[in-house]
C-alpha cells in the first residue's frame, strides 16, 4: 500500500465534510421544491464528491478519511444549520 500523504488526507477529509453540508442543502432545496437552488447545490455537491473519489481510488485507506469527514460534515450540517421553527429550510431562496 503507498504511503498516506497528510495534506492529501486533511483534504479528503475536509471535501466530504463539505460534500455532506452541502447534500443537506440540496435535500433541504428539493424538500421546498426550490429547482435552481437544488440544481446548484447539486453541482457542488458532485464536485466536491469527485475530489474525494480521484484521491481515494489512488489509495484505498483515503476511504477512511472520506467517512469521517462524511460524519463530521452531517453532523455539524445538521447542529449548525438547522432550520428556524416555522422559517424555510435551509438552503432554500428566498422567495
Amino acid at each position: 500500500m503507498a504511503a498516506i500523504d497528510p495534506l492529501t488526507a486533511g483534504a479528503v477529509f475536509v471535501a466530504t465534510a463539505a460534500t455532506d453540508a452541502v447534500y443537506v442543502m440540496f435535500t433541504s432545496a428539493v424538500v421546498a421544491r426550490k429547482r435552481v437552488p437544488a440544481a446548484t447545490w447539486s453541482a457542488i455537491w458532485y464536485l466536491l464528491s469527485s475530489y474525494a473519489v480521484i484521491s481515494y481510488t489512488e489509495n484505498a485507506f483515503y476511504v477512511a478519511f472520506a467517512a469521517i469527514g462524511s460524519w463530521v460534515g452531517a453532523y455539524a450540517s445538521l447542529t449548525f444549520l438547522h432550520r428556524p421553527p416555522g422559517g424555510p429550510p435551509v438552503g432554500a431562496a428566498p422567495e
